[in-house]
């Protein structure tokens, strides 16, 4: 999927406004499990895919999708919050995703801080044939931070002060976000079949733009996915605004 020196052109989807995007990646992910409904699906969190999850969870329920023989890999998780913490990825997931949907409980995965290179040979194993992607305001995708190595596995990380920042509305007040993560690293999420990246909000809009148009770099993990053959970015007008060039949902 990677290859060294060939840059790619991602696949642009801007549509109108954030529910529009949310829908539309939501709408990919259905069609994936429809098609496929045994896919491995690499899953994200964040405020960016509470709106996709909420509409996957409707589409179960209304339309008959089913998760029932599909696994799935997040792509991180904080170091050091106790099981069942609400502000953990776990309890984001159950809120969101799986208490709502036929999803076994043992297919779902999560990283462990203990257990990187088991976490690391399951997806291999596997093979994640989706893999869905937010995009941090300084570029980070997953965990991995401006300055991540492409080469880089599954493994423990040090949160950027900005990431803190940013995460520490989805803690109680008084609690500090924790100072390390584990993460998927740039070469696993790479080595995903296809990838979809979501971007909304202007505050996503500078990195997009250097993701997508600047140089490849480690200032910006996010463009590393021009590496890869098959990705499609969705994104809002407010995300899109600072790309020389946008096209309308229909080019993706």
């Amino acid at each position: 999927m990677m290859a060294a020196q060939k840059y790619e052109t991602p696949a642009l989807a801007v549509l109108p406004e954030r529910h529009a995007a949310e829908m539309d990646l939501a709408a990919r992910l259905a069609a994936q499990l429809r098609g496929k409904p045994d896919s491995v699906l690499g899953l994200a969190t964040g405020n960016s895919m509470v709106g996709v999850y909420r509409a996957l969870v409707e589409m179960h329920r209304n339309e008959g999708l089913s998760f029932a023989r599909a696994t799935s890999f997040n792509l991180d998780e904080y170091c050091g919050l106790p099981n069942g913490h609400p502000s953990s990825f776990a309890s984001y997931m159950q809120d969101h995703l799986f208490a709502h949907v036929d999803m076994p409980r043992n297919s779902a995965h999560l990283p462990d801080e203990n257990s990187c290179a088991e976490y690391e040979a399951a997806i291999a194993k596997k093979g994640i044939d989706l893999q869905i992607l937010g995009i941090g305001r300084n570029g980070h995708i997953g965990f991995n931070e401006p300055g991540a190595a492409v080469t880089s596995r599954t493994r423990v990380v040090e949160l950027a002060a900005a990431t803190r920042a940013a995460n520490q509305r989805d803690f109680p007040d008084g609690e500090t976000v924790p100072t390390h993560a584990v993460t998927m690293g740039i070469a696993t999420i790479l080595s995903a079949r296809s990838i979809l990246l979501l971007a909304t909000g202007e505050a996503k809009a500078d990195a997009l733009a250097r993701a997508l148009e600047g140089p490849i770099t480690p200032d910006n993990p996010a463009c590393f996915l021009r590496l890869h053959s098959d990705v499609t970015v969705i994104s809002d007008r407010d995300a899109a605004r600072f790309l020389s060039s946008t096209r309308t949902n229909t080019d993706a």
